[in-house]
Formats: structure tokens, sequence, C-alpha cells
């Protein structure tokens, strides 16, 4: 059982990049896009604001529309294909997952079940903050927030 929370969440600055990629290549294209814009950052002089996250605008294993970024603390000119964009304001519904990234199905099936008990409709993006990686903690240790927009 998963603990799922709706909030009223606020804008959130963040620096992205819009990309697509199949499922086999995902870490790849999501290592790349945070090394990219990690550096801009680091040249920039700046901090991310909160975790790295990875926004999902469909569930097409085979080529995910995704952004991939940082939040920030305020506006910032985007490079190339970094850009410089809201996460917007709204209702969202929101659940910590403790594991690896493969079982993410579970609390996935959860929420949207949660959502349909209480009479929401989720609005297609799904976004993932990742809290720390694979690379400073075994898999069952992985610490993931999923929040996705609802109306």
């Amino acid at each position: 059982m998963f603990n799922i929370e709706l909030s009223d969440r606020e804008a959130q600055a963040v620096l992205s990049i819009r990309t697509r990629s199949s499922m086999e290549n995902l870490p790849q294209t999501i290592g790349e896009a945070y090394g990219k814009i990690m550096q801009y950052m680091t040249e920039l002089g700046i901090q991310p604001a909160d975790a790295p996250f990875t926004a999902y605008y469909n569930m097409d294993m085979e080529d995910l529309d995704m952004e991939i970024g940082f939040p920030v603390s305020r506006q910032l000119q985007g490079r190339g294909d970094i850009e410089f964009r809201e996460i917007p304001a709204g209702k969202y519904a929101s659940c910590m997952y403790t594991g690896p990234y493969s079982q993410m199905e579970q609390p996935y099936n959860e929420m949207f079940k949660w959502m349909k008990d209480n009479g929401y409709e989720p609005k297609g993006i799904c976004y993932e903050f990742y809290y720390n990686s694979p690379a400073e903690v075994p898999e069952s240790e992985l610490l993931t927030m999923i929040v996705m927009p609802v109306k």
C-alpha cells in the first residue's frame, strides 16, 4: 500500500531538455541530459532548487516523449536544447516510492486507482523526482516521488 497525497503546488521554475527515447535507452538519455544541464548550471554558478526530475508526456515505451531537468530558484536563460520552463501550478496527486525503478508500475497503478476512487482524472503527464541514484544506494533504497497533475 502506498501513501498517496493530494496537494496544491505552486509553479516550479526548471531548466530542462525535452526529448524522446525508448525505454531501452532511458538510463543513457536521462544521464546525458542531467550531465549537460548540471554543466550549464555549474557555469552559471547555481545549484538545483530540488531533486532532478523526468516528466513523461506519454507512456509509449518505444517512443517516450519526455522532459528531463532540475528545478531552479529563479528564471534563467536557456542554451541550445536546455530550456527554461515551468512545471505548472495546480492540484497534484503524489506518492513517495521506495524501491527499484523496474517495479514502479505498482505505485502508478495504485495512484490511478486512487484517483478513480476519489473522483480525480490524471491530466496526462507524470513527473518523477529522484531523491537519490543507483550510484549512491542499493536499488531497494531508491527514493522516487511520483507526482501527477489531476483535474
